[in-house]
């Protein structure tokens, strides 16, 4: 939290000095060319000095990034990993039972015996 207020103070410095240049450009009162001139040249530096910083920022971010990732990346395999157990498990658990399991569900569809229901009222 700390590094980004700092790397925010340290991008509205930038911007700051960035400010100044143009202003100090405007003030200069050379021939309108060399005005021009200046205020295109500060506003050039000013822009290539953010940008350096941006670029800067963003570089430290992806290290931090990836650092964050790749510790993510260990706990991601240690996951699928005892995923994979865990099917294995599964499947062994369901080879074994299955044919007991099936043999007790076709002996009751096979031994069905009818008779009518206590609830059932002949009409006549």
């Amino acid at each position: 939290m700390t590094s980004q207020s700092q790397g925010i103070q340290q991008l509205l410095q930038a911007e700051k000095r960035a400010k100044d240049k143009l202003e100090e450009a405007k003030k200069s009162k050379s021939t309108r060319n060399g005005k021009g001139r200046r205020l295109r040249q500060a506003k050039e530096e000013a822009v290539a000095e953010t940008d350096q910083y941006r670029l800067q920022l963003e570089k430290e971010f992806r290290v931090k990034q990836s650092k964050i990732m790749g510790s993510q990346s260990h706990l991601s395999d240690e996951i699928e990993e005892q995923t994979l157990a865990k099917i294995k498990e599964l499947n062994r658990s369901y080879n074994a039972c299955m044919e007991s399991v099936m043999n007790q569900l076709l002996s009751m569809v096979c031994s069905l015996q009818a008779e009518v229901h206590v609830n059932y009222r002949a009409t006549d």
